[in-house]
């Protein structure tokens, strides 16, 4: 229970991503004008799943100085949880279709992520740090 009550934001973000990118989505007619507004979608909902994630990493008392973990958690499980996701839309939906494009601005999210986890959120979490 601990774990949810200190994750709940992030917990609640990547189900929301999850849920986003497996149900059918209505048709946006006025989006189509806009250049590859789908990969922005991808790119903006992958950037702050993962700015999230760094955000509740670092306001639980959480180091950067163990990179191991922190690249293992805040980059390699979410481009692996948008490729995954990726191919569930295309082998287990009638409505999604998987597409190499958006994994890669899903991965490019995350990666942008990173110098802000790094640099911005560390003070930020601070001020809202759980306290042990």
């Amino acid at each position: 229970m601990t774990i949810i009550r200190r994750y709940f934001l992030s917990i609640l973000i990547i189900l929301a991503v999850v849920v986003l990118s497996l149900a059918p989505m209505p048709e946006f007619p006025k989006l189509g004008d806009i250049p590859l507004w789908d990969k922005w979608v991808h790119f903006v909902m992958y950037g702050g799943m993962c700015s999230v994630l760094w955000f509740d990493y670092l306001r639980n008392g959480n180091s950067r100085k163990n990179y191991g973990k922190w690249l293992l958690l805040l980059v390699v499980c979410p481009i692996l949880l948008g490729s995954l996701l990726e191919l569930g839309q295309e082998y287990l939906t009638t409505c999604r279709n998987g597409d190499w494009i958006d994994f890669i601005a899903n991965s490019v999210g995350v990666l942008l992520a990173v110098p802000i986890g790094l640099f911005l959120l560390p003070k930020i979490a601070r001020r809202f740090a759980v306290k042990s």
